[in-house]
């Protein structure tokens, strides 16, 4: 079994103007898949991102991670646009950081490093 130090949870903006949410361990090459089509996500090939609208990294568990993609899916639209809005809203637990926007940009051009300058 791999073990990653590391997960992230993200939030998409895709072309029908929906959330898309999600969780992996390279969120850089994991929104590349959902751009080209590639990955096992059938929603993001009918409706394409058109960015990162939120990303969290979580420090832990798979099992965490995906606790939190579920939480986030739970909420109505409007709910997850405050939450886009407001993203240290998500949680108070110290295992999960929220990305600042110039990583979020950086992630869909694939070069954002796991540095604690993009953490807020």
């Amino acid at each position: 079994m791999n073990y990653h130090n590391h997960y992230w949870v993200y939030i998409l903006l895709c072309q029908n103007n929906t959330y898309y949410t999600g969780y992996t361990t390279d969120l850089a090459k994991r929104y590349q898949s959902h751009l080209n089509g590639s990955g096992k996500c059938k929603y993001t090939r009918s409706f394409k991102p058109q960015r990162i609208a939120q990303c969290w990294q979580v420090i832990g568990t798979k099992s965490l991670a995906m606790k939190i993609e579920r939480q986030i899916k739970r909420l109505s639209r409007l709910e997850k646009e405050k939450l886009i809005v407001r993203p240290s809203k998500l949680s108070d637990n110290n295992q999960v950081k929220t990305v600042t926007k110039r990583c979020r940009i950086q992630l869909q051009q694939y070069h954002c490093k796991t540095n604690h300058q993009y953490f807020t």
